[in-house]
């Protein structure tokens, strides 16, 4: 391995002697930096260390510890496995290691220089290993005046140890740049610790602990933000393939797959993601810093790492869900295990304004779609009619009065407290406060019905008035030929017509498409880029989307109670009722802890 292929800058050094050190069965790793590495890189561990035979050897370039039977080089299981890159890195700079094995009387301490070793002698350091790099490309001014600025290079450094910590939290890590204290981060017994010590409860708030396992042959585990969470980069989407942290394309494209209709476009999630495989199934031979894998069956991975997403995000609707339903009433009743419904009664000290409303649209035949065997009325709904109750003199309903004496302590109700502005609607729940944005509220509802219709009933197709072909590569081809069906039931007919060659003689009739063959190259690049068990309604999603925000109830559209009432309930059952198919939140809360640092009660 030539050093530039390895050492690319300080955080390559910092990355390779990390890893030395976890491979090496360390607790606890200490890193100091000078000058962004440039001036001293220290790395001290208190693994298993080494003897002089096996310090001597591990400056030898091809030479390794990690790989000890021809088998292990078809299942790597290591970290580091090529060589313990040190001879890479003392070639480039004044190096130093000293290292002694537990109850071993005296360690050994070797000094290096450009590659040319000067001193072996005993040490009395403690068990364990400590390397020091000094003066990086000492020797190789060209690489040293193409480094970055200090600040520069020590936030890269400070990034690799993060990605470290954070596949390994069940070490201590600490870091010192220029004799001071940046971090230390104490050994913690959960993934949730570590995130926490790193980026913050607020963060950790906001993830949702993947749920259960992908497969019997992949295990992901991890944490995934809530629909709606994400970056304008890819700064806080991590993911480790067997302990290693690893950047992969198919990876981030089912990371994307998982969360479609749940992001805006430009955005990113932001996930802590942990695929563990058979280490035979991945191969970490294909780059020279290891920061890329390819898997033997990658299909098999993609669809694993969508479906786990997918998985999360409906147990994380589940959960979100349940503070909108009101525990079982106690009593007799209690024992019938009757599950409990969405509560969301109207205060009875709110009374609807008598103004002129809009009753919510209704679908009709949008995007081309009718359904005739139902009323239009009956898609988006009629509201629900009021709560009636009588008022004795006091103005409280007496059956109402005793219902909330019996349950006050065992419920906590879900509230509408009234419409903000026309657009929000305000609600109460056992934390604080929820807004919802009626518009996005039901754009999301809207969304999900009329896919739903249209995957039930099919796509209704137009034909084209002169029936066009288009060649495509050979692989494309193959593509098409196995997803022939897939395509058709989008209500693209599409056909061979020899080898590599096909024609389209229809099209779904919501598109309006110049260049048939144009347009089907792009749909194939869409497609093979997506999930295997992606929506049949894939095509069509983007346009059902715009037409749903056409039709959906705009601001400034006033509501009955009632109608807000059924909005809600509508919203609750949707797959996603996050965010709206564009990726924008449709409900925010308002914690009673904000509420009362804004008010000065608490500090």
């Amino acid at each position: 391995m030539a050093a530039g292929e390895v050492v690319e800058r300080p955080a390559s050094v910092v990355k390779e002697l990390v890893e030395n050190s976890l491979d090496a069965g360390a607790r606890n790793i200490d890193i100091a930096i000078r000058r962004g590495g440039i001036s001293l890189v220290r790395v001290i561990d208190d693994g298993c260390g080494m003897d002089r035979d096996d310090a001597l050897l591990s400056l030898e370039r091809h030479a390794t510890s990690k790989i000890r039977s021809a088998a292990d080089l078809q299942a790597v299981a290591t970290l580091g496995f090529r060589g313990e890159a040190l001879p890479s890195i003392a070639s480039v700079s004044r190096f130093r290691v000293s290292t002694r094995e537990p109850g071993a009387i005296a360690g050994t301490e070797i000094i290096v220089n450009g590659g040319k070793i000067d001193v072996v002698r005993d040490g009395g350091e403690a068990p364990g290993t400590q390397v020091e790099v000094r003066s990086l490309f000492c020797n190789l001014p060209a690489r040293r005046k193409f480094l970055r600025s200090e600040n520069t290079e020590s936030r890269n450094i400070e990034h690799q140890i993060h990605l470290q910590a954070i596949g390994h939290p069940e070490i201590g890590f600490s870091l010192m740049r220029e004799d001071r204290i940046v971090f230390q981060l104490p050994a913690t017994t959960t993934l949730g610790d570590r995130i926490r010590d790193l980026y913050g409860v607020e963060l950790l708030q906001r993830l949702v602990e993947v749920n259960g396992a992908a497969s019997a042959k992949i295990q992901i585990s991890g944490f995934i933000g809530q629909a709606g969470l994400s970056r304008q980069t890819r700064s806080q989407q991590v993911v480790f393939v067997n302990g290693r942290a690893i950047e992969n394309n198919l990876i981030t494209g089912a990371v994307r797959e998982g969360y479609h209709t749940a992001l805006m476009k430009g955005q990113y999630p932001v996930t802590f993601l942990f695929v563990e495989l058979d280490p035979a199934a991945v191969d970490v031979n294909v780059h020279p810093a290891k920061r890329e894998v390819r898997f033997r069956d990658p299909n098999g991975v993609r669809e694993a790492v969508v479906q786990c997403i997918q998985q999360t995000l409906e147990h994380a609707r589940a959960n979100w869900q349940e503070k909108f339903s009101a525990p079982i009433q106690p009593g007799p009743a209690a024992a019938d295990s009757v599950k409990a419904t969405p509560d969301l009664t109207l205060r009875s000290e709110v009374t609807a304004p008598e103004v002129t409303h809009r009753e919510l649209p209704h679908l009709g035949a949008v995007a081309g779609v009718a359904d005739p065997g139902r009323a239009p009325s009956e898609i988006v709904g009629q509201a629900l009619r009021p709560p009636e109750h009588r008022f004795d003199a006091a103005g409280v309903a007496p059956a109402l009065q005793s219902q909330q004496r019996v349950t006050k302590a065992a419920q906590q109700q879900f509230e509408i407290i009234g419409v903000l502005s026309k657009l929000y609607v305000l609600m109460e729940n056992a934390n604080g406060l929820v807004l919802v944005d009626q518009h996005a509220a039901h754009e999301r509802v809207l969304f999900e019905e009329l896919r739903r219709r249209m995957e039930q009933q099919g796509v209704l197709t137009q034909k084209l008035l002169l029936p066009q072909t288009f060649d495509v590569p050979p692989r494309d081809a193959d593509w098409i030929e196995q997803n022939l069906s897939v395509l058709q039931k989008m209500g693209i007919g599409i056909e061979s017509f020899g080898p590599d060659t096909f024609k389209i003689d229809s099209l779904p009739s919501f598109l309006d498409v110049s260049d048939a063959a144009q347009f089907m190259r792009k749909v194939i690049d869409d497609l093979k880029s997506a999930s295997n068990n992606a929506s049949a309604m894939r095509l069509g999603e983007e346009m059902i989307a715009k037409s749903v925000c056409r039709h959906a109830v705009k601001a400034n559209d006033p509501l009955r109670y009632p109608e807000v009432e059924k909005l809600i309930r509508d919203l609750l059952d949707c797959d996603l009722p996050y965010c709206c198919p564009h990726g924008r939140p449709t409900m925010i809360q308002i914690s009673l802890a904000e509420l009362e640092k804004k008010f000065g009660r608490k500090v």
